[in-house]
């Protein structure tokens, strides 16, 4: 007898996807039992805080062949809880504004009059020092002892006889003094002014008649010309020839200006002549 052995394919019970995973359609894998999970009777087990939400889906499958898939994510459980701002709530140990009202002026016309007070004294110290300071530069920029004892010279009348000539040195220049008499004072304001190059009164030149003050510098290149010589009994510059009279106004030569007056005045009291 022989056996004839033929193969058959059945049809699967199971369905499977395409990656080879049976395929469970009514099997919901989101749903939980009611007990706590490890049978001690807690009370249902809600879902865990320190594990991540994760996607739970069903698979169908029609009966065409295709295979859908869709995905659920539980709602997430919400703790609420009420928070307060640090601002919002008035502090125990905050400090407290001290009270300035006793240390405030009752009038304020003896406030303002303070205020007045000290802005007057600051716009005086203000100006006090800027003029010590001002002055302070000036006297910088003013001539010095030295210079200043120079400025000035004294000379003792009584010292210098009458018709005789005294020569003194003044800011480096020399200074002729004169004591006239009272002919050659005579003789000084007879001369005709026409004839004159530089013409000047002999009233115009001294302050008392008796006593010329002139500088020793001639007019013409500034030589210092000699006393009592030349033709008019006055002085002569040998240089070039300029002669002056007892006046000592230019008379002959090149000398085109009279010799020039020093500022000079009298000390009555000591009987002194100072130039400067």
């Amino acid at each position: 007898m022989s056996i004839y052995k033929k193969s058959i394919n059945l049809a699967p019970t199971v369905r499977a996807l395409p990656n080879g995973i049976p395929s469970a359609p009514r099997l919901n894998l989101a749903a939980r039992t009611p007990s706590d999970g490890h049978g001690h009777g807690h009370g249902a087990a809600g879902p865990r805080a320190d594990v991540p939400t994760r996607l739970t889906g069903t698979f169908t499958s029609p009966s065409v062949g295709l295979v859908s898939k869709t995905f659920s994510a539980p709602s997430p459980t919400t703790h609420l809880h009420q928070r307060l701002i640090h601002t919002s709530v008035a502090a125990k140990d905050a400090p407290q504004v001290p009270d300035f009202t006793p240390y405030s002026p009752k009038d304020e016309s003896t406030n303002r009059a303070m205020s007045y007070f000290m802005v007057g004294s600051l716009g005086v110290l203000s100006a006090s020092l800027a003029q010590s300071t001002i002055t302070g530069f000036l006297e910088t920029m003013a001539a010095s002892a030295d210079v200043l004892a120079l400025a000035k010279t004294e000379v003792q009348l009584a010292n210098i006889p009458e018709g005789k000539n005294v020569i003194i040195k003044w800011r480096g220049k020399p200074v002729f003094i004169r004591h006239r008499t009272p002919e050659e004072i005579e003789e000084a304001r007879n001369v005709n002014l026409k004839g004159l190059r530089d013409p000047q009164r002999d009233e115009d030149r001294v302050k008392k008649p008796e006593w010329l003050v002139m500088l020793g510098v001639c007019t013409h290149l500034g030589c210092v010309p000699i006393g009592e010589s030349g033709d008019y009994g006055g002085w002569f510059c040998p240089c070039h020839g300029s002669h002056y009279d007892i006046s000592g106004r230019a008379r002959k030569g090149p000398a085109p200006l009279n010799l020039e007056i020093p500022p000079y005045d009298f000390n009555e009291a000591e009987g002194k002549l100072v130039v400067g």
